[in-house]
């Protein structure tokens, strides 16, 4: 009887012990897991916010430059005269349907056709083939030919995100020449000039350059450096819709008064200078998404040093064109301030990633005499109308931007990226030469 007594356990006592050896058997369990899947775990989750928070980074740099377009169309209205602003609002409206079909259905593949992978954006292995010639032992990339209508990417989000960063990159080259031949534009000559820019012309030299072509590829081939270098666009967006908009105007001649016989200059003044005011300033706001979405990645902590040079270069530039005609002339103007802050945005655009705020500031100031001294060398030597700026802004700021990079980039990002004379060069060779010949068969 005494033994029962001293066999008998307690309920609480058989819950303890129970307990106990649960809690022993799950630390043992967790145990026997190894510790690196536990960090590889993390590690994947961490890599996978990463692309998707690049994804939306790309995507909302996208929407900012998109709004760039009614920047565009307000300063375009603003400059020029009443009783064409409805015209300039409405070609300023089109080109951007007319693009973007365009460039869905041709340009991108003919564009980025050659590219197999966004890493930042975490696609790997896509569709892709570029046209290639070879010279020695080196090929040199032509034209993409893959990915037209989107019809081999069309379930991948980088890709998807891509072309709609690169579609309104391209609607931004495809506009700019819209206010140089404004208020003598024919719609029909209008439509066939969109569909050939953003289907061939905007995507070839794309191609060279941001594609894996035959520029980007010299210092590869040739040892020339990095080859053509062009961040966010100043060679490639800007330089080609300023040497359009001038095979444009120099093939459509001036308005009518403008340019009288007796050698005068007519005054064709903008009915809305509040308007292009307020249109520079949009176009100011979107240029933040144009270079700081051009790293791809809001995991790049270059971003903000990409930023602050945007800010800087314009101001310098509108500082110094303001300033500049002050000195000269006794007098602002706030046109050409407007001129002047573009200009130095266009300026910046190839290095923003590459150099310091100091230098940032120095290309924004030279920018701001070249705008001044291109807008008065047009109209008085050269006799050229042009009634935005858009030839000075984006033309000349174009390729000074471009050249600037290779002056002024300081080797502490991308691998030292240098190099792009000959990159420029091409450029004007190619957009002056296509467009010019375009033109003229239009206006035939």
């Amino acid at each position: 009887m005494g033994q029962r007594v001293l066999l008998r356990s307690h309920p609480h006592s058989t819950r303890l012990i129970l307990s106990t050896l649960a809690f022993a058997f799950v630390f043992l369990l967790a145990a026997s897991v190894p510790a690196g899947a536990e960090k590889t775990d993390h590690a994947v989750a961490a890599e996978t916010l990463t692309y998707n928070l690049n994804l939306a980074w790309v995507l909302f740099a996208g929407f900012l430059v998109m709004f760039m377009q009614l920047g565009f169309a307000l300063l375009e209205t603003g400059f020029t005269r009443a009783k064409n602003a409805v015209n300039t609002m409405a070609m300023n409206l089109i080109v951007y349907p007319v693009g973007l079909i365009g460039f869905w259905l041709t340009g991108y593949g003919f564009m980025m056709g050659g590219i197999h992978q966004w890493p930042s954006l975490g696609t790997f292995d896509l569709p892709h083939h570029e046209l290639s010639i070879r010279f020695g032992h080196h090929l040199f990339g032509l034209i993409g030919f893959s990915k037209f209508g989107l019809l081999a990417v069309n379930n991948d989000p980088g890709s998807l995100a891509m072309f709609l960063f690169a579609t309104v990159f391209m609607g931004i080259a495809a506009t700019i020449p819209t206010g140089a031949m404004a208020e003598r534009w024919k719609f029909s000559a209008f439509l066939l000039y969109g569909f050939f820019m953003s289907m061939f012309l905007y995507p070839l030299y794309g191609n060279w350059v941001w594609g894996g072509g035959w520029l980007s590829q010299l210092g590869v081939n040739f040892g020339l450096g990095h080859g053509h270098v062009d961040f966010g666009g100043s060679s490639v967006v800007n330089l080609t819709g300023g040497l359009t908009a001038l095979a444009g105007a120099m093939v459509l001649g001036p308005r009518i008064g403008k340019f009288r016989r007796d050698g005068a200059i007519g005054i064709l003044a903008g009915h809305n200078l509040p308007l292009a005011m307020g249109g520079t300033l949009i176009l100011a706001f979107g240029w933040f998404g144009l270079n700081t979405g051009s790293t791809l990645a809001a995991s790049d902590p270059r971003i903000g040093l990409i930023a602050v040079n945007t800010m800087l270069a314009s101001g310098a530039g509108s500082l110094t064109a303001i300033l500049y005609l002050q000195h000269r002339y006794s007098r602002p103007d706030v046109a050409m301030a407007c001129y002047g802050l573009l200009g130095g945005l266009v300026a910046i655009t190839a290095s923003c990633a590459f150099v310091t705020p100091v230098a940032a500031v120095l290309i924004g100031i030279i920018a701001g005499f070249l705008v001044v001294g291109s807008v008065l060398a047009l109209e008085r030597r050269f006799r050229i109308d042009d009634p935005a700026g858009a030839i000075p802004v984006h033309g000349v700021c174009g390729l000074w931007g471009a050249l600037a990079l290779g002056i002024f980039a300081d080797g502490s990002y991308g691998d030292g990226w240098n190099g792009v004379v000959y990159g420029a060069c091409s450029a004007v060779i190619w957009v002056s030469s296509s467009h010019s010949s375009s033109y003229q068969l239009t206006r035939s």
